[in-house]
């Protein structure tokens, strides 16, 4: 059997210290406020690459580690293309996580990266067995380069491959099998790909493994006239929409409370109106939590 195809069971993970609690994206000009105010939200997320090198930055965020539990989530390191993973990002990546001790760590099911070129979006794979035993790879080395479980998350997308042999749920399953990963289940993102495409939101949560996903994002979108027809872009530039609350409850009914960040990174509004927004998830946590047939964090 091959790494790739070796389960990774026993990776360590966060998990059991970061209860079902709604986070929060932090950006650079919200990062005064959490250190001088220290606002009420369960845990914080940051873009790993933001923080990669000894930079100021950096030590703002070990500093504001000292009070909120941080994941790290990466935008670049293209699991989804041919060849090797950039070993420079990774053991940048790697240090990161070494001196932020993050509570979670994510990337993309996506890619980025071809030909020596960085495309400046976060574009969707063919979903066939060569590419899953190219992300299956990647990710493999990926988690034992960090010693640690990583979360895989469900991409938005505009434009589906004729020869995919897969859905993209049946795809997320197949790779946490083979490696062991978790699935960072993006609500925005299923919303998003399922009004572009015309498929089901809910047959889509209804196939995630519930035990894999370990964590939901929500974000706003746009909608854009494209050849005559509306598309919605995930452009995480607006409070969350109602549509996307409601497919968060069903998450939550179907797959369980798991921890869950806001997230916006364009037109950012006054630090309040996001943490209104992570309230809100909370209570909707909470509620689910109490029911009595909702799951318990795995």
């Amino acid at each position: 059997m091959s790494a790739a195809q070796r389960p990774r069971a026993a990776f360590a993970t966060g998990l059991a210290t970061l209860a079902p609690d709604a986070g929060l994206g932090l950006r650079f000009p919200h990062q005064h406020h959490f250190i001088d105010g220290r606002p009420e939200v369960a845990w914080l997320e940051v873009h790993a690459e933001n923080y990669m090198g000894y930079s100021a930055a950096t030590q703002t965020l070990e500093r504001i580690r000292n009070d909120y539990p941080v994941s790290l989530h990466g935008v670049g390191m293209s699991l989804g293309s041919p060849g090797r993973l950039d070993a420079k990002h990774l053991e940048r990546l790697k240090a990161l996580a070494h001196r932020i001790e993050p509570c979670l760590v994510s990337e993309h099911l996506s890619w980025n990266q071809a030909g020596g070129l960085h495309l400046p979006d976060l574009l969707p794979l063919p979903l066939t067995e060569e590419a899953l035993d190219v992300v299956a790879g990647h990710v493999s080395r990926l988690q034992d380069a960090l010693g640690r479980q990583v979360l895989i998350e469900n991409p938005s997308s505009y434009f589906e491959y004729r020869h995919s042999t897969s859905s993209e749920p049946e795809f997320l399953s197949a790779l946490a099998r083979r490696t062991g990963c978790g699935i960072l289940c993006d609500v925005n993102n299923i919303y998003v790909s399922a009004r572009n495409h015309g498929w089901s939101a809910s047959a889509y949560l209804a196939a995630l493994p519930a035990e894999a996903v370990h964590e939901y994002h929500l974000a706003g979108h746009a909608s854009v006239a494209l050849d005559g027809q509306a598309c919605l872009i995930d452009d995480h530039g607006s409070p969350v929409a109602p549509a996307v609350w409601q497919l968060y409850r069903e998450a939550l009914r179907v797959i369980g409370p798991r921890p869950t960040l806001i997230e916006r990174d364009q037109h950012l509004p006054p630090l309040p109106e996001l943490l209104a927004e992570a309230r809100h998830a909370g209570q909707l946590l909470a509620h689910a939590l109490a029911e009595p047939c909702a799951e318990a964090l795995p």
